[in-house]
């Protein structure tokens, strides 16, 4: 599996119009990445088959983030999310994601579909605040399983101050 580089800090863009699409087997591992995904994370669709998505996870987006993610969708829920992903390169860009389970015909979960949007500039304004302080209380800690558990009690808390559910959350950034 290729390996991403070191850090860049440079920020990359995909068009409003245009939709990263990946889907994953039930471990996580990439099943499918469209045109758009391979161009945005600078990888070929032969280094991307098989690997696991985390091949992108960008280590400033926050494991509770994705541990709560990962919860809502293998209980058969769509979830949308903002992340901030790792190019090849180690440059970064961000998303706004909606990722669903897969269904077969009777309804059982066989795997997991994502569809990426350009976010908004005013939804990242006010999410990247409150992810650098859940980083900054995973970096606390040195195990993900620590890590996680340790942050999401503070996401938890800030739902509760703002008296909204996460959907809710996710939402009113996005008006």
């Amino acid at each position: 599996m290729p390996r991403a580089s070191e850090l860049t800090g440079v920020e990359r863009f995909f068009e409003p119009d245009e939709i990263i699409v990946s889907k994953t087997d039930l471990l996580g591992k990439i099943t499918y990445a469209n045109r758009v995904f391979l161009e945005i994370a600078q990888y070929s669709e032969e280094e991307v088959l098989g690997a696991p998505h985390s091949l992108i996870r960008h280590p400033e987006m926050p494991r509770c983030i994705f541990r709560f993610l990962w919860d809502t969708i293998a209980a058969g829920n769509e979830i949308f999310a903002y992340v901030v992903n790792r190019c090849k390169s180690g440059d970064h860009y961000w998303v706004f994601a909606h990722v669903t389970p897969t269904l077969d015909a009777r309804g059982k979960i066989v795997g997991y579909h994502s569809n990426r949007r350009v976010p908004s500039k005013s939804a990242l304004d006010q999410i990247k605040p409150i992810y650098a302080a859940l980083l900054a209380e995973e970096q606390k800690h040195k195990l993900p399983r620590d890590q996680w558990a340790a942050s999401l009690p503070i996401l938890v808390a800030k739902l509760d101050e703002l008296g909204i559910t996460y959907d809710e959350f996710i939402f009113k950034l996005c008006a």
